[in-house]
C-alpha cells in the first residue's frame, strides 16, 4: 500500500529546481479561479481556469517549459496531466501558487 502512495506522489523522484526554472523562461500557468487569481498570484503568470485550459492551449507554447500552480496543487496536477496529454512535453506541478511566488 505505502508504494502505492509513493508512486501516486512521485515521493523519491527527482526535486525540481523550480527557480532555475523560471529564471530560465518557463511558463507559469495558475489555474485557479479568476476571483482566486485577482487575490494574489505569482508575478509574471497568466490565468488560465482549469475548467477552460482544454479551449485556451494556444495561449501556452509548447517550445517552453510549463510550471502549473493553484492553491494546493490538486487542481495543478489535473492541469499538467491535461497539458502532457494535449502534447507538452516539459510540464511541472508547481503546488501552491504561494509556494511558488517566493521563488520568484
Amino acid at each position: 500500500m505505502f508504494s502505492f502512495f509513493k508512486k501516486l506522489f512521485k515521493s523519491g523522484s527527482p526535486k525540481v529546481d523550480f527557480q532555475s526554472l523560471i529564471k530560465s523562461g518557463a511558463q507559469i500557468v495558475d489555474v485557479r479561479s479568476p476571483g482566486e487569481y485577482k487575490s494574489g498570484h505569482v508575478r509574471g503568470s497568466v490565468n488560465i481556469p482549469l475548467d477552460t485550459l482544454q479551449n485556451n492551449l494556444s495561449r501556452i507554447s509548447k517550445s517552453k517549459p510549463v510550471i502549473t500552480c493553484c492553491a494546493s496543487g490538486m487542481r495543478s496536477g489535473s492541469a499538467r496531466s491535461l497539458l502532457l496529454s494535449a502534447g507538452y512535453t516539459e510540464v511541472y506541478n508547481g503546488g501552491s501558487w504561494n509556494r511558488l511566488q517566493s521563488l520568484v
